[in-house]
């Protein structure tokens, strides 16, 4: 264990030219200072506590928390994984490609509960951190080290992942992180090892193991050039097979329905004509998907775009902007999440590369320290410091009454902002939901819901649905602040 050194200069290179520093040895991790595992340990407390302060103030949505927790309860009582709240037996793996989720089974038998999966996301994040804040220990000192390690961790980035419930994709985080930490320091075969299992987290990243693979390709030796091409077709393969093979396997329709599901309006210009406006204008407008790019780049200074880890946030982008699917070009929900990594991992190597002097590394830590903090107060990480986080509404207590009443096993629908607290006692899915399992033996709704957090259905469309219901034999068995409880009546 170490104390912080005072030192912040570059540690320069006992290498010439980009190929030798490629070559250069394995550095070894047992020299990790104390600081570094208390600020991923601090980090993931934050991480943590945001989450869990969220989803006990009933603010966690059925998508995606309720249905990822409805897939480890499968992988955790030994099934293929399926969500109700897709429909009734939906199999999971015919949406999106992600076993890697059945890693978090052992951990939901002994704990069955949402907070699993929210702990489990904060300690992925968090463990992202360590690479990152050692490889800028190791190369341009400690002061670096606390910069850049707290500039990631309380990125806008993470923020956005961490503020959004649970998604897949946290596991691609630290595998990110220390793939591209392995690569900055030249030990290629250790960044092919870390980038593999992404093509167990979701079926897009096989577009960012091509890339990593061409990258190690690029930078190293003879080896790693054969390593490197070797892992880049390995990342296509693997994505074609699962894209035209094993999800439309698995979806209930077969291609054509897991085609109809993921696909976009042509338009009237015609497939093969949008499909051109869409990877050529259409990536840069709107102007939102600008505005997105230079939000991803910033807290850098820009400078993580002179570094060739840089490509390797391409895909990601590519492919969100060429969505037709809005929320994918901006900046909310969990979608930057990946990119955080990679922006970062790109910041440390440029600034290696580049020998940075002291003066130049100092400006750019204070520049990089000062976006971060002109950030956080438009990102989830400032809930923490707001009242309200730490207030919980009395209707709360109402609710898990309510919901007491439900008991284990029974079929539900349930409102949006309700459903993830039964999905680990009940079959759930979501009222108003054309695809939710019809008939089910409980329905209990939050009439009161604020606009700006109600879906799927407006205020009157709820009302008529609810008298519907009654209307269909179900009674009335609980109703207090602005919640109704209802039962299946016998038959």
């Amino acid at each position: 264990m170490h104390g912080i050194p005072a030192d912040v200069a570059a540690v320069p290179s006992q290498h010439t030219g980009p190929d030798a520093r490629t070559s250069a040895p394995r550095p070894s991790g047992a020299g990790t200072p104390w600081w570094i595992w208390a600020l991923a340990g601090g980090l993931f407390l934050l991480y943590a506590t945001l989450s869990l302060r969220i989803h006990q103030r009933m603010l966690s949505r059925s998508f995606d928390l309720g249905i990822f927790e409805q897939v480890v309860r499968s992988y955790a009582t030994g099934r293929l994984p399926v969500s109700e709240i897709k429909g009734p037996d939906f199999p999971i793996l015919g949406d999106h490609f992600s076993p890697v989720l059945a890693l978090l089974a052992p951990f939901y038998r002994v704990w069955p509960t949402t907070a699993t999966l929210l702990v489990a996301q904060a300690a992925l994040i968090a463990v992202s951190v360590l690479p990152l804040a050692r490889w800028a220990h190791r190369t341009l000192g400690a002061r670096a080290a606390v910069v850049i390690g707290l500039c990631y961790g309380l990125s806008w980035g993470l923020a956005s992942g961490v503020g959004y419930d649970f998604h897949e994709v946290a596991f691609a985080v630290p595998l990110l992180a220390f793939s591209l930490t392995a690569l900055g320091e030249g030990r290629m075969r250790a960044a092919l090892w870390w980038a593999l299992p992404l093509l167990l987290v979701k079926e897009d990243l096989g577009l960012t193991v091509i890339v990593i693979g061409l990258v190690i390709a690029r930078r190293g030796g003879p080896p790693a050039r054969r390593m490197g091409l070797a892992l880049a077709v390995a990342g296509g393969l693997v994505a074609l097979l699962v894209a035209l093979v094993v999800l439309p396997a698995f979806h209930p329709q077969g291609f054509a329905g897991y085609v109809a599901s993921h696909g976009t309006d042509p338009g009237q210009g015609g497939g093969l004509v949008e499909l051109a406006r869409r990877m050529t204008v259409g990536l840069v407008t709107p102007e939102t998907k600008v505005a997105t790019l230079m939000l991803v780049w910033a807290p850098t200074l820009f400078l993580a775009v002179r570094s060739p880890l840089a490509w390797v946030a391409v895909p990601t982008l590519v492919w969100r902007f060429a969505s037709d699917y809005v929320a994918h070009w901006g900046t909310g929900l969990h979608y930057s999440l990946v990119l955080m990594p990679i922006v970062f991992a790109a910041f440390v190597d440029a600034l290696h590369r580049r020998r940075t002097t002291p003066a130049g590394l100092r400006r750019y830590l204070l520049g990089a320290a000062g976006v971060c903090l002109a950030l956080l107060p438009s990102h989830a990480f400032w809930q923490l410091t707001e009242p309200a986080t730490w207030r919980t509404d009395p209707r709360v207590a109402v609710a898990e009454r309510l919901l007491a009443k439900i008991p284990d096993g029974a079929t539900v629908q349930a409102s949006d902002l309700l459903v993830t607290h039964l999905t680990s006692r009940t079959s759930v899915s979501l009222f108003g939901w054309a695809d939710s399992r019809p008939d089910p033996q409980w329905i209990i709704v939050d009439t009161r819901v604020p606009m700006e957090r109600r879906w799927p259905l407006s205020v009157p469309a709820e009302a008529i649905a609810l008298e519907r219901a009654k209307a269909d034999g179900y009674r009335t068995e609980a109703q207090q602040d602005g919640f109704v409880l209802l039962r299946r009546g016998q038959p």
